[in-house]
């Protein structure tokens, strides 16, 4: 995991439309880039619902919310189009950008051992340092933890 007070890497991934986005793109606003490890899976669907009932209030705070998963660009589109998403999902099947932030990672789950992406929310300041990292994410309780962190 990328640590609080490092500089967040640049990257260029597409959305769920196939449109190109980059972190530098959002200088100026605090980004809440999340990275999860399914469209359509339980604990993703809670997360990005999450996020996307408290879409309103991340804008007031002036913050963008960036998901990012290995899921094609058509996988997140039927995800935002089936759970009526109101935020930004980046496909990076290549995993370039999960593994520059550090989140692909060994896994077990019921003793089985595999490579996969780690439940990680990172929120990038306006010059694009990283000022909260966190991989010990609980899904549902994400979004609200990340708009306290955000302040008033």
């Amino acid at each position: 995991m990328l640590e609080e007070g490092m500089k967040a890497p640049d990257f260029e991934l597409p959305d769920q439309n196939g449109e190109m986005h980059r972190l530098s793109d959002y200088a100026g606003k605090k980004v809440i880039l999340y990275f999860y490890p399914k469209d359509n899976t339980p604990g993703c669907t809670k997360q990005a619902c999450g996020y996307s009932e408290r879409y309103p209030q991340f804008l007031e705070k002036g913050a963008v919310i960036l998901g990012v998963s290995k899921d094609s660009v058509a996988s997140h589109k039927r995800f935002e189009e089936k759970q009526s998403l109101a935020f930004t999902l980046l496909s990076d099947p290549e995993r370039k950008v999960i593994e520059a932030y550090d989140v692909w990672k060994e896994k077990k789950n019921y003793g089985k051992v595999s490579m996969g992406v780690v439940r990680t929310t990172y929120l990038i300041d306006e010059e694009g340092v990283i000022i909260k990292a966190n991989d010990k994410v609980k899904a549902a309780d994400d979004p609200q933890n990340m708009l306290e962190e955000l302040g008033s």
